[in-house]
């Protein structure tokens, strides 16, 4: 048996129907960016670029996660001081969804790459204003005890994000009309939660020697999640060209909603299995062994998918990573919240915690650069078996919680 510091006193518990607000917010927040960056966003740069639009795509996401990753610990920051003020973060997410919606004009109207990539960096900055606060309210409001199921219920981001996604890709909208789309489902789902009566946790200083374990915690969850990423920022951005290059003789229109179709798919199966594992991490408090579990199936898809020759091995395999990785980001989201060390700074430290998202947005594309064509993906999914793998394994070096 692992050891593990002595637990913090957490308030009373929240109740299931705040839990489902907050968790309907994070599927606001997931809706913000899922469908721009899967699919929205992958198809204007092809439309403008052609086939130059690995390099372009490559050249808006570093560009962007240096934004982002920038832009959210700064706004973690600007929230600990509200927090520290009595002001609370929810006026942070507030702004940042009028921000964002502002950025999802300009990339509406972005007539070069050059535009597009400005555009993506200002979206990404505005974005990041309304992702930190929104977390940081989970670490302040909701006790250790229910992190578990609130982690599973975070799982319906994926699930709502796709769907809309799927509603935009079939609809014969234009590209505007489906940017506005997804920019009011992001609002509206975020709303409740603005409206909803703060009730902080107590701040509890700690005993040092439990800070310095749960920092030590704390960087090797970083690391975890930091590997486990990568696979999942490469989908995200090059999954449409993954599919081009095992189905070269779909039509592209045809396969976007194939695509769309497969995503909500895979989200719904992995939603009630990330619930229930939530819930059961929270009854038997133990996290890592779950993490593990996921990370190793999400592992065996990848290598599905480095193996598959046609839509359906590839939608297959597609479907074994998205169950993995649906079940580990939401409850390694849970399991790192209870590992933050200073409760004055959880704005801060989340956001140096988000660089497992914005880093891997960097080193994703370059490694879709260096090992993958737009015609032959094998090579970079078989490097991404690994990293998730890796991954996995990291979590166990987690000592303060089992």
């Amino acid at each position: 048996m692992t050891s593990r510091p002595a637990p913090l006193p957490t308030g009373g518990n929240r109740s299931f129907g705040f839990l489902l607000v907050y968790a309907i917010a994070n599927a606001g927040g997931v809706i913000g960016f899922l469908p721009l960056l899967t699919l929205l966003l992958p198809m204007k740069i092809e439309a403008v670029a052609g086939d130059a639009r690995i390099g372009v795509i490559t050249a808006t996401v570093i560009a962007g996660s240096t934004a982002a990753g920038i832009s959210n610990i700064l706004f973690g920051w600007l929230s600990d001081r509200s927090v520290a003020r009595g002001g609370g973060r929810r006026r942070w997410v507030a702004a940042g969804v009028i921000a964002t919606a502002l950025a999802y004009a300009c990339i509406a109207l972005a007539p070069t790459p050059g535009a597009i990539i400005l555009a993506t960096i200002a979206f990404q900055a505005a974005l990041n204003a309304t992702l930190n606060p929104l977390v940081g309210i989970m670490a302040d409001e909701i006790p250790d005890a229910q992190n578990g199921l609130t982690g599973g219920l975070l799982a319906l981001a994926n699930p709502v994000a796709s769907a809309v996604m799927a509603i935009v890709v079939m609809s014969s909208l234009g590209e505007s009309s489906r940017l506005a789309i997804v920019v009011f489902a992001f609002a509206a789902c975020i709303t409740p939660l603005l409206i909803a009566r703060s009730r902080p946790l107590p701040i509890v200083d700690a005993p040092r020697a439990t800070v310095v374990g749960l920092r030590r915690d704390l960087a090797f969850a970083w690391a975890a999640r930091l590997l486990v990423q990568i696979a999942g920022v490469v989908l995200q951005l090059y999954l449409l060209y993954y599919f081009e290059s095992v189905t070269p003789d779909e039509p592209k229109g045809d396969l976007a909603a194939h695509i769309g179709h497969l995503l909500t798919i895979s989200f719904v199966v992995a939603l009630p299995i990330a619930i229930l594992a939530g819930r059961l991490s929270d009854r038997i408090d133990r996290r890592k062994p779950f993490l593990l579990g996921a990370a190793t199936v999400a592992a065996l898809g990848l290598l599905g998918m480095a193996l598959a020759r046609d839509w359906t091995s590839g939608a297959i395999a597609f479907g074994i990573y998205s169950a993995g990785s649906g079940i580990f980001l939401p409850l390694h989201a849970a399991f790192s919240i209870q590992l933050l060390p200073d409760p004055r700074h959880r704005g801060r430290d989340l956001g140096l915690l988000n660089l497992t998202n914005t880093l891997p947005s960097l080193l994703g594309p370059l490694l879709t650069w260096s090992l993958a064509t737009p015609r032959d993906f094998g090579t970079l999914m078989l490097a991404l078996v690994v990293l998730t793998f890796c991954g996995g394994l990291a979590i166990l070096a987690v000592r303060g919680r089992r």
